[in-house]
This record gives C-alpha cells, sequence and structure tokens, in this order.
C-alpha cells in the first residue's frame, strides 16, 4: 500500500509539472541602451509624452525605477560591457572608453584594433579587449552559431561592446560621412546595410533636417534655461562637424531605427524560432555635450522625439515578429555629461585640480625619496602610472612607494583620497571601496588613483580637457517587456549586472563567463 501511494504521488507530481507548460524561449531578445537615460528626468517631462511610448513601457511593462551601477565612474563604454557581460570592469576589462596603455605609454580606444579593417569608415575595430564572454556570444554558443546576432549604435564602442565577439554585425555611424560603418571583424557587411548607405544614408538627407522644438516654448518649464528665444539647429551649417553634432542629437535615435527596420525587413533578424539577439543604443544626452544649463530646452525636447523614437520601435518589433514573441530590455548608462563650474555668484565652495602639475610635484618628491629617475610615467582620466622598471631597478618596494605616494597626493587642495593599487586590490572592505574595486583592473589601470572633491574642475592642460566633479546619484530605469512578462513597477533598487543573467535566463541557454549574479526573480 505504501508502494502504491508513492507511485501514485510520483505520477499526480510530474503530471501537474507537464500541466504547467514552460514558455518558449523568445524569437527575438532587443537590448536598447539609452545612453544618460535619467528615471527623474523622464518622470519630469511625462506630460510632454504620447500614449505609445514611455506610458506603454509604464502600462505594460516591469519597470524596475532604480537600477545602480555596481562600480565608480561608469561611462558609456564601462556601462555597456556591464550589461552584456553581467560583470564588473575588474574582470570584463572596459574600465573606460579610452584608457593608458602602459606598454606604449598612450592613451587608446576600448574598441581598436589596428588588426581589423573598417567598412565605410577608417576606424580600425574589434571586441578584442573585451576579456568575457556576452550573452550575445553565449547565445551564438548555444545555438551553435545559428542565431542571428546584430548590434547598431550610433557610435563605435558602443556598437561594438554591445555586439561582443561572436556577432554577426555591429553598426554605428561615421561622424565623417554619416554612413553606417562596420569592421572587417564580424565578416561581410550585409547587403541590406550598404544598400542603405548607397540609398537612404543621413548624408543624403541631412541638408534638409532642422531640429526645431516639437511642442511651443512654453511647455518646457521643467528645467530651467538661461535663454528668452527658442533653438534651431540646422545641421547642414556646420560642415566640419555636422554628423558629430547629428551623433549627439535625438535624431540619431530615428537612424539607429531605420537600421533595425531595414536588418528586420530584409535580414533574417527574427523570422524563424531560434532566437536571435539585436542590440540596440540610443543617445538621451545633451546636445552636443553642452552642460545642461546651455541645452535645457534642447533636453526637454530629446525626451519628447526619446518617446516617439520608443514608440516607432515597439510598432516595428509588434508588426514585423510580434511583442509576444520578443524580450524587450531597456535601461540607461548610468551617467551623465560634466556640468559646468558652479558660478561664484552663488559662493559654492569649488577650485582647479590640474592633474598634469600634479603628476610632475609627485616625481619631483620621489626623486627627492629616492634619487634622479623618471618615476611618473603616464597619466590620465584620475589615475598615474609609475615605472615599474625603474623601481625594479632601483630595487625599491613597490607598496611602499605607493603608501608613500598617495600620503603626498593627499596634501593636493581639491583631492578627497588618493587611493593606491596595493589598497584598492588587498585593502579592507567598505561600500564606496567595493565600488572603486569593481571599476579597477589590474592591468589596464593606473598604480594611483585621485579621488577630487565634489565642485572642483579636473584640469588637464596637455589636452584642455575640464570635467567638473559631481557625486550626485544619477536615478536610471531597467524596464522589461514583452514574452509575456506581467506588468509592475518595483522601487526596490536592483544591480544592472543581473539583466544578463535574467536574459539568459529566458534565452535558456547559461550565463557569460564572468557573471555570478543571479537572474532577477519574476
Amino acid at each position: 500500500m505504501k508502494g502504491l501511494l508513492t507511485s501514485l504521488l510520483t505520477v499526480l507530481t510530474f503530471t501537474g509539472l507537464q500541466a504547467q507548460s514552460i514558455p518558449n524561449a523568445p524569437k527575438l531578445v532587443v537590448g536598447l541602451t539609452i545612453d544618460q537615460l535619467r528615471t527623474d528626468y523622464l518622470e519630469a517631462f511625462s506630460s510632454l509624452y504620447g500614449e505609445r511610448g514611455f506610458k506603454r513601457l509604464w502600462k505594460e511593462g516591469r519597470v524596475f525605477h532604480n537600477a545602480q551601477y555596481n562600480f565608480a565612474g561608469m561611462d558609456r563604454a564601462s556601462a555597456i560591457a556591464a550589461i552584456y557581460t553581467g560583470a564588473t570592469p575588474s574582470l570584463n576589462g572596459i574600465i573606460g572608453r579610452r584608457w593608458m596603455d602602459a606598454t606604449t605609454l598612450r592613451p587608446i580606444g576600448c574598441a581598436d584594433d589596428n588588426a581589423f579593417m573598417g567598412y565605410y569608415t577608417d576606424q580600425t575595430c574589434a571586441p578584442t579587449k573585451l576579456l568575457t564572454s556576452t550573452l550575445a556570444d553565449e547565445l551564438k554558443i548555444a545555438t551553435q552559431g545559428k542565431g542571428m546576432v546584430y548590434a547598431i549604435a550610433p557610435t563605435a564602442d558602443e556598437a561594438i561592446l554591445s555586439a561582443g565577439h561572436a556577432a554577426n554585425g555591429a553598426f554605428w555611424l561615421n561622424e565623417g560621412t554619416g554612413k553606417w560603418a562596420g569592421s572587417t571583424y564580424y565578416g561581410e557587411f550585409p547587403w541590406w546595410a550598404s544598400q542603405y548607405n548607397d540609398q537612404q544614408a543621413v548624408d543624403l538627407r541631412i541638408a534638409g533636417i532642422t531640429w526645431e522644438p516639437a511642442y511651443p516654448r512654453g511647455l518646457y518649464t521643467f528645467l530651467p534655461d538661461w535663454r528668452d528665444l527658442s533653438f534651431r539647429y540646422k545641421f547642414d551649417d556646420e560642415k566640419a562637424n555636422k554628423f558629430r553634432r547629428f551623433i549627439a542629437s535625438p535624431f540619431v535615435n530615428d537612424e539607429v531605427n531605420a537600421l533595425a527596420g531595414e536588418a528586420l525587413n530584409k535580414g533574417t533578424i527574427g523570422a524563424d524560432d531560434i532566437t536571435d539577439l539585436l542590440s540596440l543604443t540610443y543617445y538621451a544626452g545633451n546636445y552636443a555635450h553642452k552642460p545642461v544649463q546651455e541645452c535645457a530646452m534642447e533636453m526637454q525636447d530629446t525626451y519628447v522625439r526619446l518617446d516617439r523614437s520608443i514608440a516607432a520601435l515597439l510598432d516595428l518589433l509588434d508588426k514585423k515578429v510580434g511583442l509576444d514573441n520578443v524580450l524587450l530590455f531597456i535601461t540607461s548608462t548610468g551617467y551623465t555629461d560634466s556640468e559646468s563650474a558652479d558660478s561664484g555668484l552663488y559662493k559654492i565652495p569649488t577650485g582647479q585640480f590640474y592633474l598634469n602639475r600634479c603628476a610632475a610635484l609627485l616625481n619631483m618628491y620621489l626623486m627627492a625619496t629616492y634619487g634622479n629617475g623618471k618615476y611618473v610615467e603616464a597619466y590620465y582620466n584620475q589615475e598615474i602610472y609609475l615605472n615599474h622598471k625603474l623601481l625594479e631597478q632601483k630595487q625599491l618596494n613597490l607598496a611602499e612607494v605607493l603608501q608613500k605616494a598617495s600620503e603626498f597626493l593627499m596634501q593636493f587642495s581639491g583631492v578627497n583620497e588618493a587611493y593606491s593599487a596595493t589598497q584598492i586590490l588587498l585593502g579592507s572592505w567598505s561600500p564606496k571601496m567595493d565600488l572603486i574595486r569593481n571599476s579597477y583592473h589590474r592591468k589596464r589601470s593606473g598604480d594611483l588613483v585621485v579621488d577630487v572633491l565634489p565642485g572642483w574642475s579636473v584640469v588637464n592642460e596637455d589636452n584642455g580637457s575640464n570635467k567638473v566633479v559631481r557625486y550626485s546619484y544619477i536615478p536610471a530605469p531597467l524596464i522589461f517587456m514583452g514574452h509575456g512578462i506581467k506588468p509592475a513597477v518595483i522601487q526596490t533598487p536592483v544591480t544592472i549586472d543581473r539583466i544578463a543573467p535574467t536574459v539568459t535566463h529566458f534565452m535558456r541557454i547559461r550565463a557569460p563567463n564572468a557573471c555570478s549574479v543571479a537572474p532577477l526573480d519574476f
């Protein structure tokens, strides 16, 4: 009798499991990263939106109100790498859009690789500096190369990093010609992309594109604006940098949509039951990277046009694939362009920290301490690189030199903290140190990292750069939609590294190889 009951329970259990049918993997996954999207702006301008864009996402999507990056100093490249690898720069190696190459002592781009030529560009790009697998790579492995992967973005680093190592193609706008560009790393340039370049590319239309407010000026009241007049930009008037300005405007989002439409209409992506991936990047930053005080009205209009671009994308996906067959995730890069320094009129403490002068004085201090030599080899982006060969020749203890150097740097006006590589990699844990450690790669980051006080400007007289430091938190959303996702708005913070394992869970494939966090609970 006991055996019979056990058999009956087993049968009933498995019957119940079979009745709860496990959903198939989506036909198409669409990742949309919106560079510099802010939740506070998104909500503040909501009265200007239509019903088919952001409002539809809020009604039909699972909205995580507060998505956080678990590393410090993110930019568009390190953010996108983190999204698609599920790992921080300490593992995936993308510590920024550019960093100092310790072997050549020259700054290099995160997607630079001279071994590969470009299509419709003289840029030589490849994902070879990305050190871990991405969700796109894992899709390729799981489908034995049958799953199609394309990435479309305004810039090369965004496209390359979201495409990963094994994609079918990565496309970005050539800021010199306005054509969609690619890399020979990914094989042949698709015919439909070449056809678009020849017949419909933005260089053929830019003379007729003018940016004016979509609504009357009186509706743009959410950000203080220093001007009394409205704006009007005709991109073709700026012959020298018209495409660069176009790429830093909301009009670039419609170009991303246009090429995505070509891929869906003329390519094979999303056309069969094997899961494909389409990675897209939009721009929601300041026009031409100006401080927000100089383009407050443009910023509000950017969100109006961004809302329309998202509506058009949703309609395109619904028409070509059906949103029930699509898993869509949308998030932000989690940072914003540097703002201008606060005016002395308001008496906010400020100052200027000169990175090149700081490095020169540090070298003089080390010479006075250890004898003649060039101890400081290079400096870049608030990081200082020491001459390890010289330290070895002088038989100096690296940890001791770094300790003395960091103590010396702490004496500079405007320095909040100076971290040595030893302190970052081997020091005690704290929440702030964890963020810094996650952003630090021991073979690419500097030996010393200088943390400057908020409100101060970091000035590099060598290249004329000037960056105002702000510690203010930038709220960013994370939205999932389609493929049976149940609508909800969730206020509990989530970290951005959970996107990759969540998406791969829906795909029924393994997570990227450096991703150690669990998928989000749906």
